[in-house]
């Protein structure tokens, strides 16, 4: 009997099954390559904050972290954050929906346009917001004589974190816009939904996981800016001092731990928030 008249005897279910092939071959080897990579870079320098926060006892830690120049740091950066990066869910989606859904000319360029944050440096950033927006500036110059200020204060604060974190929800919402199923809308249309409610029942939830994404994306961007922060901020305490600049004060200072002690509820927040919109981004997988 030879092989494939004994294969046509056999039932298929009981013939033995080939490993699937995979295309990066080894996977023990990649894996182990992976977690080595991920400690080299994240967990080993986080690890080492903390262990330098060891350094104090719990009372120093507790003053570090609680000081009220520092407590009025944190409320600046998380609320100036949480502020920036839901105007950039709202205007990044859009963006978004204007590059996907309508054709016009210099299209490329508005694109383009949108990674410049990307590439910029974040210093030029800064002093480019703070020429524009200060007193003697050409925004600036027009809306100080009617009481708006928009330089060195919180509202500077947040457009600097506009700025930087609007392409991160565009970049996020685009390709998930790309993707959309139109019949989906066509149908809707034809069954006498109106735009709002085609929009709200048939786009937004499909969207919705990537919009939080992001949203969480641009926050953590925001939480961690320095750059393009610290020349429209005016850094005045208690008013308009982001944490970082703490951070950086308490280095400058040779105040390692107290700095290390800071960082480390900067991180532990952080952490908590993303680990929170994770969650509702799998809640909202399982509703779809």
């Amino acid at each position: 009997m030879n092989t494939s008249t004994l294969l046509a005897v056999i039932p298929r279910n009981a013939r033995p099954r080939r490993a699937p092939r995979r295309v990066l071959p080894g996977f023990k080897l990649t894996l182990g390559f992976t977690v080595f990579y991920l400690c080299l870079i994240v967990l080993i320098p986080l690890s080492a904050l903390v262990f330098k926060t060891f350094t104090l006892t719990w009372p120093q830690f507790w003053e570090a972290v609680t000081a009220p120049r520092v407590l009025a740091s944190y409320r600046l950066t998380f609320g100036a954050s949480f502020i920036a990066a839901s105007v950039n869910v709202v205007f990044g989606l859009l963006v978004a929906w204007v590059l996907v859904r309508y054709s016009f000319p210099g299209k490329k360029i508005v694109d383009a346009l949108v990674d410049l944050p990307f590439a910029l440096p974040t210093a030029v950033a800064g002093i480019s917001l703070t020429a524009l927006l200060a007193g003697n500036g050409w925004i600036g110059s027009l809306l100080e004589p009617h009481g708006i200020q928009l330089a060195f204060n919180p509202n500077g604060i947040v457009i600097a974190l506009i700025f930087i974190g609007l392409p991160f929800v565009v970049r996020t919402v685009q390709p998930v816009l790309e993707d959309a199923e139109k019949e989906l809308e066509e149908a809707a249309t034809c069954l006498g939904a109106t735009r709002w409610q085609t929009f709200s029942r048939v786009i937004f939830p499909s969207i919705a996981p990537a919009l939080l994404t992001g949203f969480a994306m641009a926050f953590a961007r925001a939480v961690g800016e320095y750059g393009s922060v610290i020349f429209i901020a005016g850094n005045m305490p208690m008013v308009s001092e982001i944490t970082p600049l703490i951070i950086t004060a308490k280095l400058e200072q040779y105040d390692y731990a107290g700095a290390t002690a800071v960082a480390t509820v900067m991180l532990i927040i952080s952490f908590i928030l993303l680990l929170v919109i994770n969650g509702l981004q799998s809640w909202q997988r399982k509703k779809l």
